[in-house]
């Protein structure tokens, strides 16, 4: 009978089931998980993978040792207690008989670096990049960087490692990231973790889950252009077009060198896939923010806001709504969120008008009073009318370390601009009160207060000059306006403007008004 079935071939294709069948998966963790890696101090830590199927997966970290099972999909995740700041630590991984030991973890203060290009910006491009670089050697600060994938699919890992900041490694690292984490270890003296996931140029609405922008009834016209995109968009005709112009073009080029002629304009470009963009929403959500929606956190620091300016009215709804999508994924309660509200940028505009710019700025700062534990770093004075990327990052890594020093660390120090808070008319002239947060009305450069208009009922803003009354009072007014009715600050593109506090924290734009802005229609 044996014999018969081997000739027939029946035994050995048992044979070869019950191998492939015995066969384990690979005991696998995402990059998340590498060596040199921060896990956050004082809050339970999470660390997860694939296995078998069922598979019984033993996490051991210090004195701690925790066993759970994989599911179905033969994923796992496994829980332990918060442990204080400290370490090296080995975390060993085991499987059956496999085994993965991650090396040299410090315990400490993590935190998340996200946004656009500011923040994506990196130490090399930045003010000082050679002497900063040299005295780089911080061992116990220590960063990853998420590559850039943009997709509907939520992805689960990256190419990436944890690496200690050496002046090896740091110049390729977001440059706020290290200057904010490089304040943050050296006041608390604990090793800090920064996970870098910007992307240059990237719109608010990819950072937030589809479901939920569809949920919400108030992006419905966002949404629409983009499925019309995904629905006609083909980007194989795309390159096709693109290649059969460049030939016509690389045509005509060398007939004109031919002929001695210069060079003809308009070279083609290859197209760009909008599909896989960081503009599409939940792109950046999926690709970006998904592999690390879990790991434990202090906070998050964010730069971003450029590319919604033209769509500012709307940021006063999308905003909020990701920062809390991100916290509610994130299961780890409401985690500071910290962002640098827009610099000064283009030509400087000395006369009043509209800028959505300015309205941007307005819709960021509403944030502040929409949700809790949130912060704003005010750059108003650190921009670049011709460069929309600022090379100064010290600076505006110092304001947003002020905010988590004070917040979350309990360091007695100022943290905020000076914010307006009411106002009131006073004959011909308008005074503002404000928020100074533990400090006081100051000006800079001159005496006299730059960057004020005031509007009577017609709505014509005048420009004119104000003074300081007290700590925390304004008196505004000008010959040309009897009977004012709103004042405005820093109120365009790139103004000048000099109110600040003691401390040196430029004061908050703002209105006093809530009269139609340029971006109100646009959705």
């Amino acid at each position: 009978m044996i014999s018969h079935w081997m000739k027939s071939g029946t035994l050995a294709a048992l044979f070869a089931l019950l191998l492939v069948g015995s066969v384990q998966a690979e005991l696998a963790l995402p990059n998340l998980f590498t060596d040199h890696m921060v896990l956050q101090r004082d809050k339970p830590i999470f660390i997860w993978g694939t296995t078998d199927k069922g598979a019984e997966v033993t996490v051991t970290l210090g004195d701690q040792k925790t066993t759970t099972t994989a599911n179905d999909l033969g994923k796992w995740k496994a829980e332990l207690k918060p442990l204080p700041a400290g370490g090296p630590y080995d975390v060993a991984i085991q499987s059956g008989d496999a085994e993965k030991v991650i090396r040299d973890v410090l315990v400490g203060e993590v935190w998340v670096c996200s946004g656009q290009s500011n923040m994506q910006w990196d130490v090399n491009s930045s003010n000082d990049a050679d002497i900063e670089k040299l005295t780089a050697n911080y061992p116990q600060l220590r960063f990853i960087s998420i590559p850039r994938v943009g997709t509907q699919e939520p992805q689960d890992n990256f190419e990436g490692k944890w690496e200690p900041c050496t002046p090896e490694t740091v110049g390729s690292f977001s440059g706020v990231g290290y200057y904010f984490g490089r304040q943050i270890q050296q006041t608390l003296n604990v090793p800090v973790g920064l996970i870098d996931n910007s992307w240059g140029g990237s719109s608010a609405e990819a950072w937030v889950d589809r479901g939920l922008l569809q949920s919400s009834g108030k992006f419905d016209e966002l949404l629409a252009r983009w499925e019309k995109t995904e629905a006609t968009y083909n980007h194989d005709k795309a390159v096709e077009l693109y290649e059969k112009n460049l030939a016509a073009w690389k045509e005509k080029a060398a007939q004109a060198k031919k002929d001695g002629k210069p060079q003809p304009g308009g070279q083609p470009r290859p197209p760009k896939n909008p599909l896989i963009n960081q503009h599409r929403p939940a792109n950046l959500y999926n690709g970006v923010l998904n592999p690390i929606i879990g790991y434990g956190i202090r906070g998050v620091i964010w730069y971003q806001g450029e590319s919604n300016a033209g769509r500012a009215y709307q940021y006063r709804d999308l905003f909020p709504l990701m920062i809390e999508n991100w916290r509610d994924k994130w299961g780890q309660d409401e985690f500071p969120f910290y962002w640098v509200q827009l610099a000064d940028y283009r030509p400087e505009v000395q006369q009043p008008g509209d800028s959505a710019w300015a309205e941007l700025r307005e819709a960021q700062t509403m944030t502040l009073d929409k949700l809790p534990n949130t912060g704003q770093a005010v750059i108003i004075d650190l921009g670049e009318a011709e460069d929309i990327h600022p090379k100064n990052k010290q600076d505006v890594a110092k304001r947003l370390a002020r905010l988590a020093l004070a917040n979350e660390y309990g360091y007695d120090i100022v943290s905020q601009s000076p914010r307006y808070k009411s106002m009131k008319v006073d004959g011909d002239a308008i005074v503002l009160e404000f928020d100074t947060f533990g400090s006081q009305l100051d000006h800079f450069d001159t005496r006299a207060l730059q960057g004020f208009a005031i509007a009577g009922e017609d709505k014509k803003f005048v420009a004119t000059k104000a003074s300081i009354v007290d700590a925390t009072h304004v008196r505004v007014s000008s010959p040309e306006v009897k009977a004012p009715v709103a004042v405005r600050y820093a109120w365009s593109d790139n103004p000048v403007a000099n109110l600040q506090n003691k401390q040196g924290l430029p004061a908050t734009p703002f209105r006093t008004d809530d009269w139609d802005g340029v971006t109100k229609d646009v959705k």
